[in-house]
C-alpha cells in the first residue's frame, strides 16, 4: 500500500486544558524533555516559516534556547531567511514529533538578538561549526563544493587549534517572541485535540487557553 494511501491511527491519548496547566513555555520544556526522553532525532530541530515579499519559505533549523523571553535560533543574517525576517519578522515555528503524535506550532516576530547572546552561542560552537559559518554566504550560489573545501582549508590554517575565532557580523541568532503557542496531540478518526495559548500582551505570564477544532 502507497504511503499516501494508508491511514494511520494515532491513538486515544487525550490533551486537555488541565493538563496543559497556564504556562506554555513551561509546558513546552516538558514536551521537549519528552521528544529527548523518546529519543527523537535532533528533537529541537524545527520548521522555520518566512514571508519574503509574497513569498512563503519554509527550512528546518535547530532551536538553541527558549525561555520567558522567547525562541532563540541561530543563522546568518544575510541568508534568505535572515533578510526575510529582517524585512518582515513574521515567522512561524513548527516542531514536528511525529513518533510520539505531537506537534508544537510557535506564531510570533523574530528580531535580532542583544550581541552578547549572540556571542554565546558562537562561542559554544564546534570549532569548525564555527569556521563554517565564516566561510559560507549562506544562500549565495557558488561554483562549485570544491570552492567552499577550499574556503575551509584557508580558514583552518588561518585560525589554527586553540586560536581565538571571532563571531563574524553576519552570523547571529534572533528571538522569536511568541504570539501564539498551540499543542497539537494527534488522536483516532483525525480528531485531533488542539489548544492554543495566545499572548494577552499584558505581562510574561499574560495567555488565554482556546481548544481548537481538529
Amino acid at each position: 500500500m502507497s504511503s499516501l494511501e494508508r491511514h494511520t491511527d494515532y491513538g486515544s491519548t487525550p490533551l486537555s486544558a488541565a493538563d496543559l496547566g497556564s504556562d506554555p513555555i513551561a509546558v513546552f520544556g516538558d514536551w521537549l524533555r519528552a521528544a529527548e526522553e523518546a529519543e527523537i532525532y535532533e528533537p529541537n530541530a524545527m520548521v522555520v516559516s518566512t514571508v519574503e515579499g509574497e513569498r512563503p519559505s519554509s527550512r528546518t533549523v535547530l532551536l538553541k534556547g527558549f525561555g520567558a523571553s522567547g525562541f532563540d535560533f541561530v543563522t546568518n543574517y544575510r541568508s534568505s531567511k535572515g533578510r526575510a525576517l529582517l524585512a518582515n519578522p513574521a515567522v512561524s515555528l513548527l516542531f514536528p514529533w511525529y513518533s510520539l503524535r505531537r506537534q508544537v506550532i510557535v506564531s510570533g516576530y523574530a528580531r535580532p538578538a542583544e550581541p552578547g547572546v549572540s556571542d554565546a552561542y558562537f562561542d559554544a560552537r564546534p570549532r569548525e561549526s564555527k569556521l563554517a559559518s565564516i566561510a559560507s554566504d549562506q544562500s549565495e550560489p557558488i561554483a562549485s563544493r570544491d570552492l567552499l573545501e577550499q574556503r575551509m582549508r584557508d580558514l583552518l590554517e588561518r585560525y589554527p587549534e586553540g586560536s581565538e575565532i571571532p563571531r563574524p557580523e553576519k552570523w547571529g541568532a534572533f528571538r522569536v517572541t511568541p504570539r501564539s503557542i498551540e499543542f497539537w496531540q494527534g488522536r483516532s478518526a483525525r480528531f485531533h485535540d488542539r489548544l492554543r495559548f495566545t499572548s494577552t500582551g499584558a505581562a510574561a505570564d499574560g495567555w488565554t487557553l482556546e481548544r481548537l477544532q481538529p
